[in-house]
């Protein structure tokens, strides 16, 4: 009930965890101020390029969190760190990255980078004969681009300390053609001639691209495993039931799996099909319109590890309000990312959800 959710606190989430298993690591408590977006659009190269390294550590600090994702590439495709093989966001004013693992570290939270696999606006602009135009998910999954994709993985983890990256979009894109790229994939991929536009079946169009998804995810994990078998690959999925996924051996293999839809249904449904090793969170962000109180206590109830995490988009100072802002006025007070930032501001700083800082 609401009643019985308004005095839940941070510490009663944690217990249930460690009574469900003792050996369970701390629970992770994660946001990420999202530079993809500069609403309603993807932000364009450059976009925040002015971000400070030590303000948004002190934010993430302040938060509560013990684990910081930030960015390697973002979706206009340039990079959050200096000198690598990626170029830098334009006119980027720290090293901001690596600056981000340093600070980081010595406030004990580990700092993750990013990828969107399925989104890359520079490699669109240089590489027009294989991309779809004028869409989000544009990124057909070549053996080129699984070049490019690599090598940024490998230039990363090598030069700046990070802990390890979040994969986002990994998905073929929608599917209302077949571009040249595409029909030199299919060869590839089914052992075959491909058939013709019109003439492939459905069932050779999921195989194709179930395959895909796998031979771009083996590319990212031996990849990054190769440089260092102990950086952790998480990976953010809004559907973990879609059949292009479904039986893959990314659910083996990944360290860390989440639902970005937010529900813990389907996030449960994962359980017999992840590996060992893989820790479970779900996402709490306006997009997906999960009630916030509703998914602490769901997560209480099911004494599950299941991690939290949640991002918003920059303001103009690049940061959102003081975590303060968040603590002085009840939680429902508050609307869409807002409203789980307060919820997160509790449950981090282990502080009851009907706390009101006086």
């Amino acid at each position: 009930s609401g009643a019985a959710i308004a005095g839940l606190s941070a510490q009663s989430f944690l217990a249930a965890e460690e009574n469900a298993n003792e050996t369970i690591a701390e629970s992770i408590k994660a946001f990420c101020i999202d530079f993809n977006w500069d609403k309603p659009h993807l932000a364009k190269p450059g976009r925040w390029a002015d971000a400070d390294p030590k303000e948004h550590i002190k934010w993430y600090k302040e938060l509560g969190c013990n684990i910081v994702q930030t960015f390697c590439v973002s979706c206009n495709g340039y990079a959050w760190y200096k000198g690598g093989v990626v170029p830098e966001q334009p006119d980027l004013k720290h090293d901001f990255l690596t600056d981000m693992v340093n600070l980081g570290h010595k406030e004990k939270m580990k700092v993750f980078g990013y990828y969107c696999v399925g989104a890359n606006s520079r490699w669109q602009k240089e590489h027009p004969e294989e991309n779809y135009a004028q869409r989000d998910l544009h990124v057909p999954l070549t053996n080129k681009y699984l070049d490019y994709l690599g090598s940024a993985i490998e230039d990363a983890v090598k030069k700046t300390g990070i802990d390890g990256f979040m994969i986002d979009w990994l998905w073929n894109p929608p599917k209302d053609g077949w571009l040249k790229c595409e029909q030199e994939m299919y060869v590839e991929l089914m052992n075959e001639k491909f058939p013709g536009v019109d003439k492939v079946s459905k069932e050779s169009t999921l195989e194709y691209r179930r395959r895909s998804i796998d031979r771009c995810w083996k590319r990212i994990y031996e990849t990054a495993k190769s440089v260092s078998p102990n950086i952790l690959i998480w990976l953010s999925c809004s559907k973990p039931d879609h059949n292009e996924i479904a039986g893959s051996s990314l659910f083996q293999q990944v360290d860390w799996f989440m639902n970005e839809a937010g529900d813990i249904e389907r996030l449960k449904k994962t359980i017999p099909i992840v590996g060992k090793q893989t820790r479970l969170l779900t996402c709490l962000a306006a997009w997906n319109r999960q009630d916030p109180k509703n998914i602490i206590n769901k997560i209480t109830e099911s004494k599950l590890d299941i991690g939290l995490y949640g991002f918003t988009m920059p303001t103009q100072n690049t940061l959102p309000p003081p975590i303060q802002t968040y603590l002085t006025k009840p939680i429902d007070t508050f609307k869409g990312d807002e409203k789980n930032i307060a919820v997160f501001a509790r449950i981090y700083n282990k502080l009851p959800l009907d706390y009101v800082q006086k």
